[in-house]
């Protein structure tokens, strides 16, 4: 939809008229949290994982709505965050890693093979004309021009500090709470003023718009949450439909305890790293059910559509992590940073009253820039314009339908970037798709393929590449045509000073 000016008087009401009428939306995205870092389970059984974590509110919003046990997001955050908002593949945006705070800065680490991809360190920008940026259509702008009272609290990273895609107003967010172009904070505790230290030079984590907090005991999770809550006064006494984007800074790094939760995850024996990460759940869970608490209270949970989504995998990094590097998002392998699907497989649920039944589980994959159609669709915004042509699909069928499949779409991951210093499994200059219950893993670095069925090994453990050479060749090939189609980056050999070979 075309930015709406100079409006007759008469077109404006009807306009408020039929948004009032639309649904409330909320994305209550959390950063960093595993598709296991939760007790409710979004596997066929409950793990060792799932009891070590206490999430009732995830459970109640599970049980009044939707679940969804493929979801997918990017291996690392931007790319997430940015499809989110676009509707567009990571690979299709060419923004494949993570954005600095500083402009023009590329966060790729040295290697002695690749020089860097040529992709947009720079991120996201709603207008043209930025250096090494995505230029898009953010949905946000639309749901706004079409009526919605937009907000965002909490992460934002989209771009880089000094360009438009830094900051949510730009976005189309009329209400903006600690967003910018960071994307962990300094401090989660208030004792410390969230990193904001006195005297000091402000640092680029450090987390904005939060002084009221500053000196006191309310961990970073709940002020948040405080100010969201504040922040939907306005269209709730408008009557005026509102989205939320509550985009959580938990459960990233640094991991800091919230000490309300501590003693229990101690008493149970966990390490102090693995008690500590274990209330950044719990406090993230919290604030979801004290959101929920707020729509009964202002009777509206029945006009609300709530979606629960992380940005990747939980990180599985030693010594970042407590215990072993790499178990903690069993069954699935590897962690956040790597395309097997302990990096790129999400917790998902969704509520949405009149549609999704209670208690219904959806077994179709889906993958984040979906949600740029569905939230649209969801507002009733169809007459709209973009920049983009977007990749994402609506999966408002499988909220009407949760037995709804479609087994011959294919999903794309492309992380063609060194994001940490020593290669691990699947993380590092790797790609991926998948079609069906078939998934092919491709290394940039050596060319070499594997094969994985992942309704009989979820844990892709067993290489079929050998004995399936035909689906091998098959998904490579449509690995290959979609990058190419979209002109995706790949990193340059440094020996031949040309870019990698495709797949």
């Amino acid at each position: 939809m075309k930015r709406l000016l100079f409006l007759p008087v008469f077109m404006v009401f009807s306009l408020l008229t039929t948004a009032q009428q639309r649904p409330n939306i909320i994305l209550f995205l959390v950063d960093d949290m595993g598709w296991q870092d939760c007790s409710l389970p979004f596997w066929k059984e409950k793990t060792a994982l799932n009891k070590k974590y206490h999430t009732p509110n995830m459970e109640r919003l599970a049980a009044e709505g939707m679940k969804f046990t493929n979801a997918y997001g990017a291996p690392v955050c931007t790319p997430s965050r940015t499809a989110l908002l676009t509707g567009m593949s990571p690979a299709h945006l060419r923004i494949t890693n993570w954005t600095a705070p500083a402009k023009n800065s590329n966060t790729d680490r040295e290697d002695d093979q690749f020089a860097p991809a040529d992709w947009n360190i720079n991120g996201l920008s709603p207008v043209p004309g930025i250096q090494n940026t995505a230029y898009a259509t953010p949905f946000p702008r639309l749901l706004k021009e079409a009526g919605y009272y937009t907000i965002h609290v909490g992460k934002a990273h989209w771009g880089a500090v000094g360009t438009p895609g830094a900051n949510p107003y730009n976005m189309g967010f009329m209400v903006n709470i600690a967003g910018h172009a960071a994307g962990s904070p300094q401090s989660y505790w208030a004792s410390q003023n969230y990193g904001n230290f006195p005297k000091q030079q402000p640092r680029a984590q450090a987390v904005p718009d939060l002084e009221q907090y500053f000196g006191t005991d309310t961990f970073l999770t709940e002020a948040l949450t405080l100010e969201a809550l504040k922040a939907l006064e306005e269209p709730v006494k408008r009557k005026q439909p509102f989205y939320l984007n509550m985009a959580h800074y938990a459960v990233h790094t640094p991991i800091m305890a919230d000490e309300r939760f501590i003693k229990k995850y101690l008493d149970a024996g966990l390490d102090s790293t693995e008690a500590a990460y274990a209330t950044l759940v719990e406090g993230m869970d919290k604030s979801l059910g004290d959101i929920m608490d707020y729509l009964e209270r202002k009777d509206i949970d029945k006009n609300t559509v709530i979606i629960f989504m992380s940005d990747n995998g939980g990180l599985s990094l030693a010594p970042e992590r407590g215990g072993k590097a790499h178990t903690q998002n069993l069954p699935l392998r590897a962690g956040k940073g790597s395309v097997y699907e302990g990096g790129i497989r999400e917790p998902m649920i969704v509520k949405y009253p009149g549609i999704t039944k209670p208690a219904t589980t959806a077994d179709q994959y889906v993958i984040i820039e979906d949600f740029f159609p569905t939230i649209l669709e969801m507002a009733g915004v169809k007459k709209y314009q973009t920049i983009q042509q977007p990749d994402g699909r609506s999966f408002m069928p499988v909220l009407k339908n949760p037995g709804w499949k479609d087994d011959t779409r294919d999903l794309v991951w492309h992380f063609p970037n060194k994001w940490v210093k020593d290669d691990g499994p699947g993380i590092n200059y790797f790609s991926a798709i998948r079609k069906g219950n078939w998934k092919l893993v491709y290394s940039i670095r050596s060319g070499k393929t594997e094969l994985y069925n992942l309704d009989e090994d979820i844990g892709e453990a067993k290489d079929l590449s050998a004995q399936y050479p035909a689906k091998v060749s098959e998904l490579r090939s449509l690995l290959g045509f979609r990058l190419k189609s979209w002109n995706a980056p790949m990193p340059v050999d440094k020996k031949t000073k040309q870019p990698a070979a495709w797949p």
